[in-house]
Parts: C-alpha cells; sequence; structure tokens
C-alpha cells in the first residue's frame, strides 16, 4: 500500500474527518475548519504544528521548513520515504487532531 493511501486510510477513519482535494494537487484533511495536513502523492506531507513541535522535528532531521511559509510559522514538510516516516505524519496528524476535537468536541458528533 502506497504511503498516501496507508496515511489516508487511518486518517480518514477519525470521526469528523474530512479529506479532498487541496492546493497543487494535494489531498487535504480537515476537522472543521482546521486542517491537519496535506499530501502531495506519496513524496511528501505538509503539516500545520504548534511552532515548538516543527522546530523540535526539524532539528531532529525529521523535517523541513514548508518552503511557501513564514519561518516559524510551525508548517513543515515531512519526507515520506520509508513506513516509519508515514507513521510519524499519522502520529502527528492525530495529534493535531486530538487537540483540535478537546477545544471543540462537537466536531465528532
Amino acid at each position: 500500500m502506497s504511503a498516501q493511501a496507508r496515511i489516508a486510510a487511518e486518517v480518514e477513519s477519525w470521526p469528523g474527518v474530512d479529506s479532498g482535494p487541496g492546493r497543487f494537487g494535494s489531498l487535504r484533511f480537515t476537522v472543521g475548519r482546521r486542517e491537519l495536513g496535506h499530501l502531495h502523492g506519496d513524496g511528501i506531507a505538509d503539516l500545520p504544528l504548534r511552532p515548538e513541535a516543527a522546530r523540535d522535528l526539524i532539528a531532529a532531521g525529521q523535517a523541513r521548513e514548508h518552503r511557501y511559509t513564514p519561518e516559524g510559522s510551525g508548517w513543515v514538510t515531512v519526507e515520506l520515504r520509508s513506513d516509519d516516516d508515514a507513521d510519524r505524519v499519522v502520529e502527528l496528524m492525530r495529534g493535531s487532531y486530538e487537540r483540535a476535537i478537546e477545544k471543540r468536541p462537537e466536531l465528532v458528533r
């Protein structure tokens, strides 16, 4: 199964998550109005994270700054080179999902 298919199957199974086309041919995942991230095929995932989480991933070499957002915005790009990378993207999206529904539980009703 491709990285995009693996990630999509998991994230789309969460209550309240919608997916659909994003910019530049991406596959976008949202809960309510909050974007959890988007995938550009099987190559990369772009994710909005808390700035401190983004800094930690970048420092660990697991992500890079998103090239079209301001430095320090929290947006990162993760290259999908392995199953571990895909699993990491799912974990990161799950963290964003949990924070979103904690603030707005009505999103999953």
